[in-house]
């Protein structure tokens, strides 16, 4: 056996306090960083880590299972630091609190003065025959462990590798969207009712089921797995349910819970909790003197918890104490958000309404998947927890203030109003960021210059330099838009210019990003990223859902290339990535393009031939389209090949681009007809199809004043005069509908088209992200009067370009689907995620209506389900004339 010393056993003041940390997770990483940033005089620091990386960020665990990504936390810097020691791969496995010494893996003793023990936890197993054959989901490592299978399993069972995640909270939806992404087809038993029961009641799980279903996850929940069935070899080949079924899978990933690592304190004798766990108190301290816990191992008051809030609160709690301070831990901050499968989910307080006479406000859209509710005192004042499912962004301004009286009725908040929410300005004794512990004040004060020991320091005035000082935001990054808003407040009131950049990551916004992109002719994500990426950012190698579709949108903008090619698919929303519009229970809807909604007899024949043939829900829409909704991921190419093959385009009813040209039939067949209508909404459609912009645009070609087609509801609208076309700019229906404004009059074809070329590229240029014409042209200074000079007079010189930059699109364009169906590359996104290639996806029932089949409502499934002769699920059940006036 070795002793290990400190470099130095003596300091400028003094000997130093030897601290050994035994574990190498977050709660390590903020302990450590805690005293760092505090100052090592007198201190050496040993981190004895089990996994040979340094502490990462397991919040982020998902990403790493489809990108390759950096998830380090906290500053490299630190661990360069003489006074600080870290050994990955060197775990301890023994403690002596007598000789105060810990034994580490390779046999060496390291002396302590205080120990702090950060084990963390292990992913539990079910206790089931053949558990042993099913992977875990914990750490980097069971990560790559699940990656690795799904990689090895798909050549050998030459279709998507069926994997089976068990649990159905956190961890296992993660898990199990992350195994989608990865191609393998994904399902999810939870023993519960309802999906992530400990943090949400059953309404908001059974919202958040329908939701995870309608991505192509399938849910079994309130049946248990009885075994994990193998064949003679070993090889996974399905997990049996109590009810006597059995799901087929090739992999099984157990998520159902954590249990704490608390043996070496349990060898050792320090007092454990009644179900695992080192008893600590207030202070952090355990049983033994000198001896502290945090994090996920320590048990208190009967409980221990995997979540970030309160290990990062115990690890500050325990390092003010080793200095001699008194702060406390006050105990479990549960409060929760993130993004599962792209589903955003929020819990906070007292979610459940157990407080005597509390009253609950709840708004549930099933159709939507939308569930909202918050729990108040009886007098509906004050606010003492919520939950979110399907939109989260209330959870933002309201976790702040738990506790509080709300500045308005709590109804307000929810998405049932039809005004936008209340706003709150938070208190500076409020929580901002729980993760971190930050308050408002806090953060307001390093706005003005004021550290939180009343010490000046620079101003933080950008989100960069406010999280770097506060840390407010740092960690899971849900209390970001709240920072921000108050960012923006205090600059406001000191008459300061706030800054727009795009996100966090890029602090310039999307019309600079797009001149800046172009002028370099980066081409890549990445490329971008460590351009213009704020600092920190271009090393971490990733984004966020903001900044991400914006880049890909703007490089299809600028290059004439296949958008889900070159690693931009990952940039896109899931529409884009499908080709296709997603419908509410999980199918897709096909949408090929009718120019003008012009179309022979022969090309309807083989729409309503497709539509038989795949069993397909036929809707004609209002701009001048045949919808046909119902197909599957993997039956998009098979339909796609018929429609291409007949001279059918997509009509990119997915993408924020060019929609649709509406026109009558003007002078070809009207009376009243002055210009040749069709003919013209045709070449405009033709010549902008495909063309990707900020946001989705719409356009109308009327053939007369009685303005048929709706032109001045439209982004861009033409209506015809005796003299040629008057256009029309910057209108649209929907939530905010405007009229289009006259740009100009009497304009022949020629200068027409080179006018709407001018026009949408000055928009794609300088839009923000998200916006329509109308809202661009807005908040334009002199908005239409601005679009006029630049657009018609070449006020800016830059008409010219504007058209080159248009004309490059016109002459590059190709079908995107024409052009995946050549690529049996590109082909592999649209592979099956069920477990028969042919079979109906397991998950959707659908009812006979009208002569078409529709997806059934919650109250048609639960009325088949209590059918003397049970539906097989992916059946169509029929519609009975007594429930249809009422359910359907």
């Amino acid at each position: 056996m070795v002793n290990v010393q400190p470099f130095s056993t003596e300091s400028g003041k003094g000997p130093l306090r030897r601290i050994v940390v035994v574990g190498g997770g977050p709660a390590a990483h903020r302990f450590v960083e805690t005293l760092w940033r505090g100052g090592m005089d007198g201190l050496h620091i040993t981190v004895l880590a089990e996994e040979p990386s340094v502490p990462y960020d397991r919040v982020a665990l998902s990403r790493a299972l489809v990108e390759d990504v950096d998830l380090a936390l906290g500053e490299p810097l630190m661990w360069r630091e003489p006074a600080i020691h870290l050994l990955t791969g060197e775990p301890a496995t023994a403690l002596d609190l007598e000789a105060q010494q810990v034994t580490g893996f390779s046999g060496t003793r390291y002396d302590y003065d205080e120990l702090v023990l950060a084990t963390g936890s292990n992913a539990a197993r079910a206790a089931v025959p053949g558990a042993e054959h099913a992977l875990v989901y914990r750490t980097l490592e069971d990560v790559r462990q699940m990656a690795s299978a799904v990689a090895t399993l798909e050549p050998v069972l030459e279709q998507p590798a069926r994997a089976v995640v068990i649990g159905g909270g956190l961890l296992g939806l993660e898990a199990a969207g992350g195994l989608q992404q990865l191609g393998a087809s994904s399902a999810v038993i939870n023993g519960s009712n309802w999906l992530m029961n400990a943090q949400l009641d059953e309404g908001a799980g059974q919202a958040l089921r329908r939701l995870i279903i309608a991505r192509g996850v399938a849910v079994h929940c309130g049946v248990y797995p009885s075994s994990i069935e193998t064949d003679s070899t070993g090889r996974v080949t399905g997990v049996g349910m109590a009810d006597g079924k059995v799901l087929p899978a090739d992999l099984v990933v157990m998520a159902v819970g954590i249990r704490p690592r608390d043996e070496l304190g349990r060898a050792a004798g320090l007092e454990v909790g009644t179900r695992g766990g080192i008893r600590i108190d207030g202070t952090c301290a355990t049983s033994a003197p000198r001896v502290w816990a945090i994090g996920e191992v320590a048990d208190f008051g009967g409980t221990c918890m995997g979540l970030v809030a309160p290990a990062n609160l115990m690890a500050e709690v325990c390092a003010d104490r080793i200095r001699g301070g008194t702060s406390t831990f006050p105990g479990f901050d549960t409060a929760t958000k993130l993004k599962l499968s792209g589903v955003e989910v929020a819990s906070f307080g007292d979610a459940f309404a157990r407080t005597e006479a509390s009253l609950e406000i709840v708004y549930a859209d099933p159709a939507r998947g939308l569930y909202q509710k918050l729990v108040v005192t009886d007098d509906a004042k004050t606010l003492l927890g919520g939950i979110f499912v399907g939109d989260a962004s209330p959870y933002t301004a309201l976790r702040p203030m738990l506790g509080r009286e709300l500045p308005a009725e709590p109804g307000a908040y929810l998405s049932s109003t039809t005004g936008a929410a209340p706003e709150t300005e938070l208190p500076d004794d409020a929580i901002l960021c729980s993760c971190n512990n930050v308050t408002a004040g806090a953060c307001r004060s390093a706005v003005h210059g004021t550290a939180p020991d009343g010490s000046s320091i620079e101003p933080a005035l950008e989100m960069g330099a406010l999280k770097g000082c506060t840390r407010a935001g740092t960690q899971c990054g849900s209390c970001v838009p709240m920072l921000k808003k108050l960012l923006n407040g205090e600059l406001t009131k000191t008459g300061m210019a706030i800054s727009k950049g795009l996100c966090e990551h890029f602090a310039m916004s999307r019309p600079e990003l797009f001149e800046a992109i172009q002028a370099l002719d980066l081409a890549s994500f990445t490329e971008i990223l460590a351009r213009f990426g704020a600092d920190g950012t271009a090393k971490a190698g990733h984004g966020c859902d903001i900044c991400k579709p914006v880049i890909g949108s703007i490089l299809a903008s600028q290059r004439a290339e296949y958008v889900l090619d070159g690693g931009r698919g990952t940039l896109q929303d899931t529409n884009d990535r499908a080709l296709a519009n997603m419908q509410r229970n999980g199918t897709y809807s096909v949408v090929p393009r009718i120019p003008g909604g012009e179309i022979t007899p022969q090309k309807l024949a083989v729409i309503a031939r497709v539509a038989e043939d795949f069993g397909l829900y036929v809707k004609l829409t209002g701009a001048l389209r045949i919808d046909m909704f119902g197909a599957r991921l993997e039956q998009l190419p098979e339909i796609w090949k018929i429609l291409v093959e007949a001279g059918f385009e997509s009509g990119q009813a997915y993408g924020k681009a060019l929609r649709n040209v509406k026109s009558c039939v003007g002078s070809t067949w009207c009376r009243f007809g002055v210009q040749d209508s069709v003919s013209m909404a045709i070449n405009l459609e033709l010549r902008y199809r495909g063309l990707r912009a900020p946001h989705k645009f719409k356009m109308g070609v009327s053939g007369c004043a009685r303005e048929c087609a709706e032109a001045r509801g439209k982004d861009v609208g033409v209506i015809a005069t005796d003299q040629g076309w008057n256009l029309y700019v910057g209108g649209n229906g929907g939530f905010q509908p405007a009229h289009a404004q006259l740009l100009a009059k009497d304009l022949d074809d020629e200068t027409l088209i080179r006018y709407v070329d001018r026009y949408l590229m000055y928009y794609i240029r300088t839009a923000d992200r998200l916006q329509r014409t109308a809202r661009w042209m807005e908040e334009l200074d002199n908005g239409i009067d601005h679009v006029r000079s630049v657009v018609v007079e070449d006020s800016l010189g830059i008409g010219a370009d504007l058209e080159a930059a248009m004309a490059r699109h016109v002459d590059h364009y190709e079908d995107e689907w024409a052009a995946t169906l050549k690529d049996p590359e590109r082909l592999r996104r649209f592979r099956s995620f069920v477990n028969a290639p042919d079979a109906a996806d397991q998950s959707i029932v659908l009812v006979e209506e009208r002569g078409q089949r529709r997806p059934a409502t919650e109250a048609e499934i639960e009325e088949s389900r209590r059918a003397p002769v049970p539906v097989l699920l992916g059946s169509t059940i029929p519609l009975r004339e007594a429930t249809a006036s009422v359910e359907a």
